[in-house]
This record gives structure tokens, sequence and C-alpha cells, in this order.
């Protein structure tokens, strides 16, 4: 008679249990729109991809990787102004695992070296198994950003491509477009292997063909190579087209970069890949190249420095002033004297050093040198026996300018 039944709530309790559901539907849509409205949700930055995998799976997602660096202004624009407006959270967010990763940590820089990430921003996307799906490069407007992962999520002629090459496919035509569309997203270590196929058998006469030639001076960049090591051992048929500068250029621009890979870092230490170390060493006595000890030298010299080995770094930078078939200039002595600025360095070994600097500096008072006032084609602005003079300053404790 006018009262509730057991099984019934009073009306007040029902009421409030009514308008509740209301608030917490109105808060839980104002949480979506706010994060809808801040742009792209990323995960957290120690995740991995294999992290974003397993994630992708489970929302049946696709994976999208922004690889950055911290010095790259596109990089810094894309995450001011693009990823976090609206239209271009609310597409990302439904249709991928988002993540960004610094190409210069550790992970992030032995997953540059896998993917082949050379250029930033690089925006790779992949599928549900962290397989690659299509890339593309630079900083882009909202409307483009969002056409080009749309493009890049369908397309797979990058894919379709890949597995033909790794099919076996070596028509030449399907060798040039291959070529093309990795080039145009910065694969050098694909485009190379790419460019040894095109070359292969032409050895002795790609140098007379422009194309040819053409792909050899944009692609190889493998010193074992069967159109290096020839050309390394043959130089001047290269140079009839290209002049003896341009393919000195060339032959010291690919060592130089296969001289970097013979030092392996990882978690924070570094050492030196003895087995390739020493086929490189081989190849270039083959090809007996005057410079050889240039490239070995180096090599060691920068892990070296690397490992804070300093006893063994000035021994090194020693043997390779001593070396006759060596010169070192102002620039590099300035170069090798930057890791003596660390206060970890024995006033002993910085006087070693300084000894160096000091040997440089009379000899180009004996005018048995001329200090350098140009690299390249920038006028330097000071000559460089005044930059050494300051470096050895410098290494005495005294600050610049006193």
């Amino acid at each position: 008679s006018g009262c509730s039944s057991a099984d019934s709530p009073p009306l007040h309790h029902t009421n409030y249990t009514f308008m509740k559901k209301i608030i917490l539907t109105i808060v839980s849509s104002l949480m979506t729109i706010v994060a809808i409205a801040q742009g792209m949700a990323f995960e957290p930055e120690t995740t991995t991809l294999e992290q974003a995998s397993a994630k992708a799976k489970a929302e049946n997602k696709l994976i999208f990787l922004d690889c950055f660096t911290q010095w790259c202004g596109p990089c810094k624009m894309m995450a001011k102004n693009i990823f976090p407006t609206e239209k271009v959270g609310e597409y990302m967010n439904a249709h991928f695992v988002n993540l960004k990763i610094d190409m210069e940590t550790a992970y992030g820089s032995e997953l540059a070296k896998k993917l082949q990430v050379q250029a930033f921003p690089t925006f790779v996307i992949f599928n549900a198994d962290a397989q690659e799906i299509g890339r593309f490069l630079g900083a882009c407007k909202e409307e483009e950003f969002i056409a080009k992962v749309k493009e890049k999520s369908t397309d797979n002629s990058g894919s379709a491509l890949a597995k033909r090459w790794e099919q076996g496919d070596r028509d030449p035509q399907f060798l040039m477009t291959y070529l093309s569309t990795l080039s145009a997203t910065y694969r050098a270590d694909d485009a190379n292997d790419v460019a040894e196929a095109i070359l292969e058998g032409k050895e002795a006469t790609f140098a007379a063909d422009s194309t040819q030639r053409s792909i050899f001076i944009r692609h190889i960049n493998n010193p074992f190579a069967k159109s290096f090591v020839y050309t390394a051992s043959h130089p001047s048929e290269l140079a009839e087209h290209i002049g003896q500068a341009g393919v000195e250029a060339k032959i010291d621009r690919v060592l130089q970069q296969y001289t970097r890979s013979l030092i392996v870092e990882k978690d924070g230490t570094a050492s030196l890949d003895q087995q390739k170390f020493n086929a490189f060493a081989s190849l270039l006595n083959d090809i007996k190249l005057a410079k050889a000890d240039h490239y070995l030298l180096s090599a060691q010299i920068s892990l070296a420095e690397k490992q804070k080995d300093m006893d063994s770094y000035i021994s090194l930078i020693k043997k390779y002033l001593s070396n006759p078939a060596l010169d070192a200039d102002d620039m590099q002595l300035a170069r090798w004297t930057k890791p003596f600025a660390s206060e970890s360095v024995s006033p002993k070994q910085k006087k070693q050093m300084k000894g160096i600097l000091l040997d440089r500096l009379k000899e180009i008072k004996a005018g048995k040198r001329q200090p350098m006032t140009r690299i390249g084609n920038m006028t330097m602005s000071r000559p460089t026996d005044q930059l050494l003079e300051m470096l050895v300053k410098t290494l005495d404790g005294e600050k610049p300018g006193q």
C-alpha cells in the first residue's frame, strides 16, 4: 500500500542511480572527446616493436612507427603541429598502435640499422606481425599525412617487389623498378644488393654506360661488391668519365662507411668485429690501396675512444702519424683532441696529446707545412695553427681567451 517491494530500491535511490549513470556516461564521453582532441596516442617511450606487435594482434590493428631524433627539426614540427591534432588522432588511434622511437638510443640505433633508416623523420607502417608494409619520409601537413598513411597501409607494391626479389626474380626491368623504389625510401643496403645484381658480369664495362655508371656511384656501398673491387683495382677506367678526384671520393666514401661498421656497440660497450676487420684488411691488401692503413687505424682509434682507453688511443694516433703512407691534416688532429676535454683523462695523457699538437705547430712554423685556411669550399674564420694553439692552451687548463 504505497510501499516499495523488498526487491525494488526506494524511489530516491532509483533516481540517484539513474543520475549517476547519466553523469558517468557524460564524463566518459567527455574523456573520449579529450582523448581524441589530444591527437595521436603513442605507446610509452620504452615500448619495443615486439611489444607493439603483441598489442596490435590483440587489438586487430597495424603498427605506425615514427623514427625520429632529438635534433631533427621536421620531426619536432610533426610532434608539435600534426600528431596532436584531432583529425590525425581520430584516424591513427582507430587503426594503429602508434610508436615513437628515438633512433639514437641504444634500442633505436639497432632498429635503425635493421630498418635501414637514414633520414628523419621516417614513418614506417607494419602489419601486426611487425612486417613492413610501407614507409614515407619527411614532414607534411595534416591532410597529406593521413593520405600518405592510408596509401602506405594499403599499397603493398613495395612488399610485392621485395617478395619477387626474395624469390629470385632478376628480370632487368624489374630490378630497375625495385632499385628506384628502394632509393626513394633510402634503403641503402637493399639498394646496394639490387645494384650489385644489375652490375653482375659488367664489372669491366659499366663505367662506359651512363646508366650503369650512375647506379654504381649512387648505390654501391659494399666494398666487397665485384664492381667496387674492380674499380678500386682499375680506377683509371671510371676516372675517364668522372675524373680521378671523383673516383677517389667514391672509393673513400664506401671504405669510410664500412670502417664504421667494424665496431659493434651493445649495452653501452664497444668491441671490434675481429672477423669482419680481418676480412676488410685482406680486401684492402688485395686491391693494393695506398691508404689501406688509414681505414684500419681509423677503426682502431675510434674503438679506443669509445672504450675510453686513452693510452691505446694516443699510441694509435702516434702510429698513424709515423706511417709514411698517411697524413693527418690539422683538422684531423683537432678532432682527435676532442676526447681530452674529459675530466677522466689524466694529466700525463693530456701532456702526450699536447706534445703531438706542438710537433705539428713546429712543422708549421718551420715552413714544412702550411696552416689550413679552407675546408673544401669553405673559408675558415682563422688558420689552423691558431686553432691548434688554442687546443694546446685548453690542454694546459686555460680557458679560451686567457
